[in-house]
């Protein structure tokens, strides 16, 4: 194993710690910073900055066991990548919301820029294990530590930054990632069944039916998967950032070494006990109830 390999395992494995969202150790921002619209996915409407009324003193959820069951499953789809915690314990030294009424309007909005910046960790830490772009990986874990430098500035420096500015650059890097990992994985395959036609960047995919399709290495960066039949599909090394999952049906679909998934895409989707999911992800809790 390469010097440059071990480098890149162990912030992996770091970086992957602390991007998990630890509500133990959160003031409960995404209960109170986010706005929602009563809907199929809430059963009321709630402001932004404004506490949902399920919020306990202790920042816990009153009815986190029955989300679902009481009209809240956006909350069971949400994932903040660990910038709840982070907001709470570093970026505010441990000091909440209420006990500092005066900063809640400025931890709220941090909590969005955090998110953000973790989102980007993600898919960094997961870019430099993916041996097919080894070829960038300095470049890539240069861009990793300026991010994580990033997500220790101060409350102000954080509402100040440029995250359109910092995303772009990212977002090339990632892309230089992805054509590296598909055009491998495209010169590897022999004998694999024809695949379905790239649907290609963002493409609209709502209600489709890929029931079985090859999609193996396919850009499906920012597609609208919304209610789409993806059930026995084949996913493997496609490039997945972005992609719309809502209700989409991945029952028995195999994501295996797909390209930069995330938890809030899959819990989102509606799978199965045969849906293979990489390592990094865990499988929903409520799946087991669709």
């Amino acid at each position: 194993m390469s010097e440059n390999h071990e480098y890149s395992e162990s912030y992996q494995d770091w970086s992957r710690d602390s991007l998990q969202a630890d509500c133990e150790n959160c003031f409960g921002l995404c209960c109170a910073a986010l706005p929602f619209a009563a809907s199929v996915d809430f059963a009321i409407d709630k402001d932004a900055g404004q506490p949902c009324h399920n919020l306990q003193p202790d920042f816990r959820c009153g009815i986190h066991t029955t989300l679902r069951q009481q009209g809240f499953r956006g909350c069971t789809v949400f994932d903040c990548f660990g910038a709840g915690q982070k907001v709470s314990q570093v970026t505010y030294g441990g000091q909440d919301w209420r006990q500092a009424p005066g900063t809640a309007k400025q931890m709220f909005e941090v909590l969005s820029i955090m998110r953000q910046l973790h989102e980007l960790l993600w898919y960094l830490s997961e870019a430099m294990t993916l041996q097919a772009a080894r070829s960038i990986h300095s470049e890539v874990i240069t861009a990793f530590e300026e991010t994580e430098r990033l997500t220790q500035l101060s409350p102000n420096s954080l509402v100040e930054l440029d995250m359109l500015a910092h995303r772009a650059v990212i977002n090339a890097l990632l892309l230089r990632t992805s054509e590296l990992v598909r055009a491998e994985t495209e010169h590897k395959k022999k004998n694999a069944p024809r695949r379905q036609k790239n649907p290609g960047r963002g493409a609209d995919l709502i209600g489709a039916n890929l029931k079985g399709a090859n999609l193996r290495a396919a850009n499906l960066r920012g597609a609208y998967l919304i209610a789409t039949d993806l059930r026995g599909a084949d996913l493997r090394y496609a490039d997945l950032i972005g992609a719309d999952f809502r209700d989409a049906n991945i029952s028995g679909a195999d994501l295996t070494g797909s390209i930069f998934l995330t938890q809030f895409q899959v819990n989102g989707a509606k799978g199965d006990d045969d849906t293979k999911l990489p390592p990094s992800i865990t499988r929903p809790m409520h799946w087991s109830a669709v």
